[in-house]
């Protein structure tokens, strides 16, 4: 069996459910972090402290799959052909030239088509290819599974959108990685919650939701994209090296976990025989 690269973690559990986290790295490698603009400006937008919220999952017998590579270095939720996931609409690129608010990661020129396909051979090909053989080992001993793609985002970015952004913003790119049924499931959780609860809204899903959601084939992906203050003491509107990000604490969690249990319970419910 082939080891993993230092910077991949796989928790293997044996339920039809998979939890990626491609987005909550903070590793930057030494080279290329002499050409950013600072430490802080490069890890901004990480997807903060979501493998801790997520952590219960393994208790579910979930499978965990999480980069610890910065999303600065690749975007692996990036289509890597390039083509934009939101067309007309402000994003980020596979490798980041700016911060989510326009800020320029870079202090010399933003990475060439050579060195993207590098990290591209050496990161971005890598996760996926553990997904698709997560994938392909539960699909053999269950008639179905849930990929489940976890993320979050500061509640106001204007570059990015209007106003504040619901806590819970379900992705099934508009319905097509998932079945109807489970999309309905998820969002009756959702609507009913303490939480301001969307679906394919601003965010219908990444390049992990879109690739390898196949529910024709047992294979049904969603995206949650959560507002940071639905699980952190966030300071809305612009931040600073000063106040972010802020510390993750498990009473302010509570609530926001236990309605996200409930929707990969949900999701487990939905894939198991009945």
């Amino acid at each position: 069996m082939t080891a993993l690269p230092e910077w991949l973690e796989i928790k293997e559990g044996t339920a039809p459910l998979i939890l990626s986290l491609p987005h909550t790295g903070t590793e930057i490698p030494d080279a290329l972090e002499a050409e950013l603009v600072s430490p802080w400006l490069s890890r901004k937008d990480a997807d903060w402290w979501i493998d801790r919220l997520y952590a219960f999952a393994g208790d579910l017998g979930a499978t965990m799959i999480r980069t610890r590579i910065s999303r600065t270095v690749i975007d692996v939720n990036r289509d890597p052909s390039g083509q934009s996931l939101y067309p007309g609409m402000a994003t980020t690129e596979l490798c980041p030239s700016t911060t989510f608010d326009g800020e320029p990661l870079y202090s010399c020129p933003a990475p060439d088509a050579a060195e993207i396909m590098r990290r591209r051979v050496q990161y971005f090909d890598p996760y996926h290819a553990a997904l698709e053989g997560q994938i392909r080992r539960l699909r053999a001993i269950h008639p179905a599974i849930v990929l489940y793609d976890c993320h979050s985002i500061r509640s106001v970015i204007p570059r990015l959108f209007e106003g504040t952004l619901p806590h819970l913003n379900l992705g099934t790119n508009s319905g097509k990685a998932c079945a109807p049924a489970l999309e309905e499931q998820l969002a009756a959780i959702g609507t009913t919650s303490p939480f301001d609860f969307v679906a394919n809204g601003r965010f219908k899903g990444g390049h992990i939701t879109r690739h390898h959601g196949r529910p024709e084939q047992g294979i049904h992906a969603v995206q949650m994209e959560l507002a940071c203050r639905a699980y952190l003491d966030e300071p809305l509107g612009s931040v600073s090296e000063a106040n972010w990000p802020t510390p993750f604490d498990d009473g302010y969690a509570a609530p926001i976990r236990a309605t996200l249990r409930a929707m990969l319970e949900t999701c487990l419910d939905f894939v198991r025989p009945s």
